[in-house]
């Protein structure tokens, strides 16, 4: 991308933490942004444009990225940052809470970018960069179907990225940790509590909103994905911060059963 004139970013989920993170730091670096927020009316924030869109609705989609089109004439870059958490044990959650998550998290990223992808490969570039998770890389306790999600997210724009290079479009993922974000806020509870899991789920709730409170600042994922959009040659995955590099490092080179014992004491739970 020409670092002087980088083009039109689009990014979704940019009403708050990382994704209005992201909007401004790309702003910043010279990209002319639209954000999405599935709630937000259109209006202008801090120098970038909003824009309504619900990535669980095709016309909605479409919709967005006609109007980023006609008011820009071009998409570069599109950064899919839209997403929901869910904590709770696996058994807790029902097929319809559990597919109403893979509608916002996965078919969310698949719909954003089969839209803007005739405008990219018409253009004859673009980057994509997905929003994933450490979760995507080491699924935890009681983020079973969060960290599906994630994982799906990971399957996807890695083969993705082999079809797009001939088209000169790459696709890349960012793997942040723990982020200072309303995100634990925020979490959906599961929709069917069991209380044989009422212990270590409290724990687990514990465990999370101690690692948010000492997590990164949403900026560090920030300046990880136009580290992404701007690469001249974009690695595959960016882990996004101090401990989300660490969590990489050990998963590929530390045996499974110790990985294993680390990450259950790290939450509190019985080894």
């Amino acid at each position: 991308m020409n670092t002087t004139n980088p083009g039109v970013a689009l990014v979704t989920g940019a009403s708050s933490g990382i994704g209005l993170a992201t909007a401004k730091a790309l702003q910043n670096a010279g990209f002319r942004v639209f954000g999405t927020s599935r709630r937000a009316a259109p209006g202008r924030s801090d120098g970038f444009t909003m824009l309504t869109c619900d990535v669980t609705d095709d016309e909605s989609v479409a919709n967005v990225v006609e109007r980023v089109l006609a008011e820009a004439g071009r998409i570069d870059l599109l950064v899919n940052n839209a997403g929901m958490g869910l904590l709770g044990a696996a058994e807790e959650s029902s097929t319809a809470q559990a597919q109403a998550l893979f509608d916002v998290n996965v078919f969310g990223v698949l719909r954003m970018t089969r839209a803007v992808l005739p405008t990219m490969r018409g253009q004859g570039r673009g980057r994509i960069v997905n929003v994933s998770s450490v979760q995507g890389l080491i699924p935890g306790p009681y983020f079973a179907l969060y960290s599906s999600t994630k994982h799906a997210v990971e399957g996807y724009s890695e083969s993705l990225d082999h079809e797009l290079r001939p088209f000169g479009i790459r696709v890349s993922l960012i793997e942040p940790a723990y982020t200072r974000t309303s995100f634990e806020e925020n979490l959906a509870k599961p929709d069917t509590v069991l209380d044989i899991y009422n212990t270590e789920r409290a724990v687990m709730n514990k465990a999370v909103r101690k690692e948010m409170e000492n997590g990164d600042a949403p900026e560090v994922v920030a300046q990880t994905v136009l580290t992404a959009a701007t690469d001249p040659v974009p690695k595959r995955r960016y882990a996004a911060g101090k401990t989300a590099r660490q969590i990489s490092l050990l998963r590929r080179f530390v045996p499974a059963s110790l990985f294993d014992k680390s990450l259950r004491q790290r939450f509190g739970l019985p080894v």
